[in-house]
């Protein structure tokens, strides 16, 4: 039987952080954690749009509680902001779903000078995730969800000696090293929550994908692509059912740390959520441990001792 936002259970009494949530994937996981009971917190850089959404949500779900923090991915300034004003107004997490993201711009760098892609889609929410990581801790049954992309498969790779495309720039390739990132800190963010976790059910660490969505990041496809968009509904999904495996990755009682969950249709385009399995290069042990050691330089920012 195929999964779908009805089988979320309930959400009553628990905290959901969502980043990216004004639009999108963001938006429909939001949509649905709300209309289960849980306290909503849309971290998103456009709080005029975060408030905007959070009134759609909150009309979709009399009763709930969608609160708006703004957060910049693309700024640490901003990161460390956010995380600290979170703490002052959210005792605990429940969920946390690490969702927003950029594809393919052209080359741009974030405020701290790193490649907009793998400085927000990963050592943004890197740094992030490290300053509120304790608020779930403590929490049973909490969970880190981080959302990759088949793309992670698509000319990735960790470019260790020009992490920031300084020397040249190919925006697909540099898109597929930040979900490729994305990985590798999941298994690797998991590695050191089991090895902390002991009796009851400690955080876990799960990661998804959407397949294909019809969301706004395909507004800057490469010309090539574009051409493919016209047949776009044969191979893709709507936000809603693209949100999908992340809800489940969120909700499923029966998630287990380090899965990652995806489409069940041809290629993982498109489809109900299933348990699915990432690139060879995703589970390399050196290279997340390599890539976490970098992370934390390139952002100054340390996570509590997990170890």
């Amino acid at each position: 039987m195929s999964w779908t936002e009805n089988d979320v259970p309930d959400q009553t009494g628990r905290t959901a952080v969502v980043t990216g949530a004004n639009t999108g994937l963001g938006f429909e996981t939001a949509r649905v954690l709300a209309g289960r009971g849980a306290d909503v917190v849309l971290a998103v850089r456009d709080t005029d749009k975060g408030a905007a959404a959070a009134r759609r949500i909150a009309a979709t779900a009399p009763g709930s509680t969608v609160r708006v923090q703004r957060l910049d991915l693309g700024s640490l300034a901003s990161v460390r902001d956010a995380a600290a004003e979170l703490r002052e107004s959210t005792p605990r997490i429940d969920l946390l779903v690490n969702n927003a993201g950029v594809m393919y711009p052209p080359k741009q760098t974030t405020a701290d000078g790193f490649e907009l892609q793998f400085g927000t889609n990963h050592l943004g929410h890197f740094a992030w995730t490290a300053q509120i990581l304790d608020l779930l801790l403590d929490v049973p049954g909490s969970r880190v969800v981080t959302v990759a992309s088949i793309a992670h498969r698509i000319r990735a790779a960790i470019h260790f000696d020009d992490l920031q495309w300084e020397r040249s720039y190919e925006r697909v390739a540099a898109y597929g090293q930040s979900k490729l990132a994305n990985l590798l800190f999941h298994y690797e963010l998991q590695r050191r929550l089991a090895a902390r976790a002991s009796g009851e059910r400690g955080t876990v660490a799960v990661a998804a994908h959407p397949g294909i969505a019809d969301t706004e990041l395909v507004r800057n496809l490469p010309k090539a692509l574009q051409v493919a968009q016209v047949a776009a509904p044969l191979f893709s999904h709507d936000a809603q059912h693209g949100a999908l495996p992340q809800l489940r990755a969120a909700t499923d009682p029966g998630v287990l740390g380090g899965q990652y969950y995806g489409p069940d249709g041809l290629g993982e385009r498109r489809g109900a959520p299933k348990v699915v399995t990432s690139s060879a290069q995703s589970y390399d042990p050196d290279l997340q441990r390599r890539l976490w050691s970098v992370s934390e330089e390139l952002t100054g920012v340390a996570f509590p001792s997990l170890d």
